[in-house]
């Protein structure tokens, strides 16, 4: 019986260790997942909206509006209408994570960034507006009360091929005068994919390219690998862009906000190769294209040149001919030499060479 206790104390021990080994663990675990995982991406929704749509980074979202409305438009102060909230996100569902937002001036804005080109995301934009519009009208309250919302669709595709610009800015204005009178709806679109086509991959290539708020913001978003926090270059190094970089770069997931994460960045490399192979595809059938157009427009240019050729000869030789059947009446008529040439203006070789078989005839 005297060594009994000692042995329960050994178990306690044993087992004490262990649950600190198991906490240590998930502890290990949770610090790790950051470390172990690729660079978030920035572009992927969730963490687009754990950066610019929360309470703390409140100044981020406002520099990011302000760098892409108007003068009018600018804001001083936001009051988020849907902060970020990790119970939003379901391992089995791609949500929409779009950031709502009100100035001070009562102006609302709605910031979302798209992964991929989806169908009719024309009218999905307009709906968003519209229904960003109508939430501000509560029962009794009159049409005036309505403010401005503005629309700040961030794009990770090419939305509007016939426009050059990466960020276009759309309005309702009277066909013929361009007039604009109703100013409460205002969208703009931002194509990243334009933005980096003119970007160099290094960052030294890149900051020529940088010329504006804008231009900063779509550089973190695309090219935020290229960027250290303590070595940013001149147009790049701003309160805000490191106040960015830091968060993104301590910026954790649970195990939920990890899957989503994950989902919705299995779609941001989906949409990204689909348009690599849709390139590759488009210059290849471009080539073909060429190729074959060129072919027939070179059979058409060979033809159209040796029938001018053709005829040109035919001509001549027509002419030639009509000459000395000419030369010949005329020396049956016992005509000069002399005088056929003057009337033909055949040589009077080429006349003598005519003459032989006409008088041997004779």
């Amino acid at each position: 019986m005297s060594g009994k206790p000692e042995q329960l104390c050994d178990i306690y021990r044993k087992r004490s260790r262990l649950k600190k080994i198991s906490k240590k663990g998930k502890i290990e675990e949770s610090r790790n997942f950051r470390s172990t995982m690729e660079a978030i991406n920035p572009r992927v929704d969730i963490a687009f909206k754990k950066i610019f749509g929360i309470e703390e980074n409140k100044d981020l979202l406002i520099s990011l509006i302000n760098s892409i409305v108007g003068e009018e438009d600018q804001v001083v102060d936001i009051t988020l209408l849907n902060p970020y909230n990790q119970k939003n996100f379901k391992s089995d569902k791609l949500s929409v994570l779009d950031i709502k937002a009100k100035g001070s001036t009562g102006k609302r804005f709605n910031i979302e960034i798209q992964i991929t080109d989806e169908g009719d995301y024309d009218k999905r934009a307009l709906y968003y507006w519209a229904r960003l519009y109508t939430e501000q009208l509560e029962t009794a309250q009159d049409y005036s009360t309505l403010e401005k919302v503005i629309g700040i669709h961030i794009l990770n595709f090419t939305s509007i091929p016939k426009a050059e610009k990466y960020h276009n800015v759309f309005h309702i204005t009277e066909k013929e005068t361009n007039f604009h009178f109703f100013k409460d709806l205002e969208l703009h679109t931002i194509e990243l994919k334009k933005f980096t086509d003119s970007l160099s991959k290094e960052l030294e290539g890149m900051i020529p390219k940088i010329q504006n708020s804008l231009d900063m913001w779509s550089a973190f978003l695309t090219r935020n690998n290229l960027l250290k926090v303590d070595k940013l270059p001149k147009p790049l190094d701003t309160p805000e862009l490191k106040k960015a970089l830091n968060v993104l770069n301590v910026m954790n997931f649970n195990s939920e906000e990890r899957e989503a994460y994950e989902n919705h960045l299995k779609w941001l490399r989906i949409e990204t190769n689909t348009l690599k192979k849709a390139e590759e595809k488009g210059v290849k059938k471009g080539i073909q294209q060429g190729i074959k157009q060129g072919l027939k427009q070179g059979i058409e240019q060979g033809l159209k040149q040796g029938m001018d050729q053709g005829l040109e000869l035919g001509t001549e030789q027509g002419i030639a001919k009509g000459k000395r059947e000419v030369a010949l009446a005329l020396l049956k008529q016992s005509l000069s030499i002399g005088q056929i040439s003057e009337a033909t203006g055949l040589s009077e070789e080429e006349i003598d060479q005519l003459s032989d078989p006409v008088l041997s005839r004779d």
